[in-house]
């Protein structure tokens, strides 16, 4: 049961995920936060942290790691096969009809009324993690980590990644 669990969460969401990472990241949330409670969002916050340094495609990363952490080698299997199966099909079907709805407008009108959609859900995840590091870290240890990461990344032009990184390595020293 656990496997066809791991399955359905990561497929729906890489199925319902139009546009591709950013816009996948809610709905797996929601399915393994909210829905089956795998992990808890602080540890979602953490493992997307993680998987957006890591070169690659953020969904496969967060959908290998969590299948198996939740039933080892074959739940990975399992959570990477359901998180690229929804595209590899898609794919193979509509690669038939590239050629004939590219220029259509009513797919471009799709392609961008999606958008505020997904920066609706990138918001909320956001505001929820905002929250999370609030209770758990303190006032101080936020202020600290916007400030400096702010500096780093737009006043020094220091690569997100990197500020990522040293926030991780804070959060290791100063919150474990």
């Amino acid at each position: 049961m656990i496997y066809w669990d791991i399955f359905w969460a990561f497929f729906i969401s890489n199925l319902l995920g139009y546009g591709g990472g950013p816009s996948t990241i809610p709905l797996v949330q929601n399915e393994v936060v909210n829905r089956y409670e795998w992990m808890t969002l602080r540890e979602f916050g953490d493992l997307l942290a993680i998987a957006n340094v890591l070169p690659g495609p953020i969904a496969t990363k967060m959908g290998g790691f969590i299948g198996y952490q939740i039933a080892g080698v074959p739940g990975m299997l399992i959570a990477l096969a359901a998180t690229i199966l929804p595209s590899a099909i898609a794919v193979i079907i509509l690669f038939k009809f590239v050629n004939l709805f590219k220029d259509s407008p009513h797919v471009k009108m799709l392609t961008v009324s999606v958008q505020p959609v997904i920066a609706i859900l990138l918001g909320v995840l956001a505001f929820q993690f905002f929250i999370t590091a609030f209770e758990t870290s303190g006032v101080l240890h936020l202020v600290i980590l916007t400030a400096v990461g702010w500096l780093t990344m737009y006043k020094f032009k220091v690569h997100p990644a990197l500020v990522i990184l040293c926030a991780l390595g804070y959060g290791g020293v100063f919150l474990a």
